[in-house]
Formats: structure tokens, C-alpha cells, sequence
């Protein structure tokens, strides 16, 4: 008997007196899955549940689902690339700012899956951003899909109706902030000036981003997203706003009732409905629009995509898998967003009977559809692979901004900080 054999007696006797086969432990591994992803009440929840469904189906694959902090799978995930792809796992989720970053970065790192799903299911701009020399790697997942939520009870209050709230302008947004202070005292909205959050809701509805579609900077000469600072000079200009600090302080500020109104993605659902004395008081609208050629109502903050490995000894059933479950199974979806509030990007999903429930909490509203329906509606935008430092360079000019400074300047400062970052 050679030394590994020896070695792996032990191991034999221990599986044997619990009953379990050594071939069958074997065929198990070399059919488990690893998945490495963050959020244990979200992503992960939902990728468990999506294991379960696809297990259930093909018992031989089963799934070790990873849970790390979200900067711990960016910091793993640039750690194993960057050694050629070793101790990695064979699904990741990873963020859809950061997206082309790793696609570009890491040219062949990741299985491409254009011949084996079919994308035109699914909501265009999520694809876009997946998609490098006409080949698409990632599986569409969470949507960040925004909307204006507001405080029925304090419009009623200000003389106004959800009606006022439907495909409004910023202007007017400003306006209706002026009169619901001046009738209750709140302020129309929290806002956190060191977070360009809000930036980049405005700038995409209107169709424009920090970068071209070619990936090249895109900003003195970037018509909506001068639009987006000079709007948010006058959200400031015009104080109806109270300041945050942080994203717990910036939730404090609609979840105490202290501002009529929050602008940002769908995620927050679950967040507003947390507040059970808050029921029957929400409504919720299509964002603001801003007052430049292109603008809409539409747009996105957040999401990710799911992504398999290159090099994954799994990967053609890491394919099979996400492809099954997530770009065909409709009763997936209505599952995770009655459980977990997620609003997936695949378009099917719409006609499922959860979407079209009327929702108690918003006195009514059918809150699902609304959100698929202008999840349609997002404009595609490239994402690039310098979002996050395009971001703090927005950030660094705001207090500019917040003191009447020129934008025209600020802009060229940006441009300037984003030219410098990336060279």
C-alpha cells in the first residue's frame, strides 16, 4: 500500500462508519459549486434559494454558498485574478459599477455565455454593461431601478395629491418641497453631500454617464450630468433638504418621518416598509426628470450580475445552472421578491401574479409593476472601469457647489482629478 492510500484510511474508516461512500463524497465535489458573494438576508438568501431549486432537479450538484463582506469579495476576487485565477470560486457576484472594470482588466478570466442564454429577455441596460467586443459574461441579476417614494399624508397635508407626483420635473420637485415645508415643517428630502448617489440617478435618466460609450472621460462636454450638479445646486440653493451623514443618518431621515420624499433604487423597499405605523402613508412616483434634451424618468443605482470563472472545473454546469434558474425560471422571481423585496432584470418576471399585486403598505398601489415597468426604461449607459473614482471626484467639488460655485469649474476640476486617477 502506497503512503496516500495510507494517509487516506483514516478518512475511509470515518466516512464508512457514517454510512457515506467514498465515490459517493467524490461525485458530490466534483459537483459542488462555490459561490462567493455578500449580504446574508439578500444575495445570499436568494442564491440559496436558487441552489435548492436547481438541486432539486439535478441532485448531483449541490452548492457551498461563501458569505464575505462585500470589500472582502473585491479584495479576493483582485488577490485571484491577479494570480492567474487560482483559489477562486466558480460563481461570483460582483457589482455592476465594477463590472468592465474586471472584463478589461482581466481579459479571459471569465466564461463568456452568449451562446448559451438568451439575453434579449432581459433588461437592455443590464446587459450592456456585461457586454465586451460583442460578448456578454455575466448573468443579470438585482436591478437598482429608482423611484420616488413619498409621503401622501404630508402632499394632503400641503394641498396636494399623488396625481401631483406623477412625471414631474426637479424644478417642480423644488416647488412641491417649498410647499410642503411651508404647511408641515418637513424638509422634501435627506441628502448626504458626500455621496454622489443622487448624481448619478439624474445623469443617467437622462441618458449619460462619467465616460462615452468607447469608455473615454465624458465630462465638460457631458450635458446631463451639468444638468445633474446645477439640479443639485438648486436642491441645495433652495434648503429643501435635511443633511445626512452617512447611510444610516440618510435612512434615519424618511424612516423617523422627518422628509416627505426618497429618491433611489427599489432596494429600499424593504426599508420603508419596516415602518409599520408608516402603512397606507407611501406612494410611489416615476423619479423627477431633469430639464435637458434626453431626460426621462427612468433610471438606476446599484445592482450586480453574477459572473462564472473562466477556469471553473464547473463551468459548463455553473452555466447550466444560472442559465436555468435565473434566465428561465419566472416562479424564482416572484418567490425572492415576495421574500426578499428583489426586483430581478429579467422581463418575464413582470407577468408573474406577485407583480401585479396591489400593495397594503402603499395604499393600494401596484409598487411591483410600476418598478418592472420602468425597469424597461433605463437608459444603457457604459459604466467604464473608473466609476468609483469619477464618483470621489464629483464628491470632492460638491461643497463647491453647495456654496453657489460655478459648475462650469467644477466640471473641469472633475475632469481634471478623473484624467489624473486613471493614467
Amino acid at each position: 500500500m502506497d503512503n496516500f492510500l495510507r494517509a487516506q484510511l483514516p478518512r475511509v474508516a470515518a466516512l464508512a462508519l457514517a454510512g457515506v461512500s467514498l465515490f459517493a463524497v467524490s461525485a458530490a465535489q466534483a459537483k459542488q459549486l462555490t459561490i462567493w458573494c455578500w449580504d446574508p438576508n439578500f444575495n445570499v438568501a436568494i442564491m440559496k434559494e436558487a441552489g435548492a431549486r436547481y438541486t432539486k432537479a439535478h441532485p448531483d450538484t449541490t452548492f457551498n454558498i461563501v458569505d464575505f463582506a462585500k470589500a472582502d469579495v473585491e479584495q479576493k476576487l483582485q488577490t485571484g485574478l491577479s494570480a492567474g485565477g487560482t483559489g477562486l470560486p466558480d460563481i461570483v457576484l460582483i457589482e455592476d459599477y465594477g463590472a468592465q472594470k474586471y472584463l478589461q482588466s482581466f481579459p479571459g478570466a471569465f466564461a463568456a455565455m452568449s451562446d448559451k442564454v438568451d439575453y434579449s429577455g432581459f433588461a437592455p441596460y443590464k446587459v450592456n454593461l456585461m457586454t465586451l467586443d460583442g460578448k456578454v459574461y455575466g448573468m443579470p441579476f438585482d436591478t437598482g431601478v429608482t423611484g420616488l417614494y413619498y409621503r401622501k399624508d404630508y402632499l394632503e397635508a400641503a394641498g396636494l395629491k399623488p396625481a401631483d407626483m406623477q412625471n414631474i420635473t426637479w424644478d417642480r420637485f423644488i416647488e412641491i418641497g417649498k410647499q410642503v415645508e411651508a404647511k408641515t415643517g418637513k424638509k422634501m428630502m435627506g441628502l448626504d453631500l458626500n455621496d454622489a448617489g443622487i448624481v448619478r440617478i439624474m445623469m443617467q435618466s437622462a441618458g449619460g454617464w462619467y465616460f462615452d460609450k468607447d469608455g473615454n472621460p465624458n465630462i465638460t462636454g457631458n450635458a446631463a450630468l451639468k444638468a445633474s450638479l446645477e439640479t443639485l445646486g438648486k436642491l441645495i440653493s433652495n434648503n429643501v433638504y435635511k443633511p445626512a451623514a452617512g447611510w444610516a443618518n440618510w435612512v434615519g431621515t424618511f424612516t423617523s418621518g422627518d422628509v416627505a420624499a426618497v429618491t433611489t433604487g427599489v432596494w429600499i423597499t424593504g426599508t420603508v416598509k419596516a415602518q409599520a405605523d408608516q402603512a397606507g402613508k407611501w406612494g410611489v412616483a416615476p423619479i423627477p426628470a431633469l430639464s435637458v434634451e434626453g431626460a426621462g424618468h427612468a433610471s438606476n443605482l446599484g445592482g450586480s450580475s453574477w459572473y462564472v470563472l473562466a477556469n471553473s472545473q464547473g463551468k459548463d454546469e455553473a452555466i447550466d445552472f444560472l442559465n436555468e434558474i435565473y434566465a428561465k425560471d419566472i416562479d424564482f422571481y416572484q418567490k425572492i421578491l415576495v421574500d426578499r423585496g428583489a426586483v430581478g432584470s429579467l422581463l418575464a418576471a413582470r407577468a408573474g401574479v406577485s407583480y401585479a399585486e396591489a400593495d397594503p403598505f402603499f395604499g393600494g398601489e401596484k409598487v411591483w409593476q410600476n418598478f418592472s415597468d420602468w425597469l424597461a426604461k433605463v437608459p444603457a449607459v457604459n459604466y467604464g472601469i473608473f466609476t468609483n473614482e469619477a464618483d470621489a471626484a464629483v464628491v470632492s467639488q460638491i461643497p463647491a457647489i453647495a456654496k453657489g460655485g460655478s459648475v462650469d469649474d467644477a466640471l473641469k476640476a472633475i475632469e481634471a482629478q478623473v484624467k489624473a486617477q486613471i493614467q
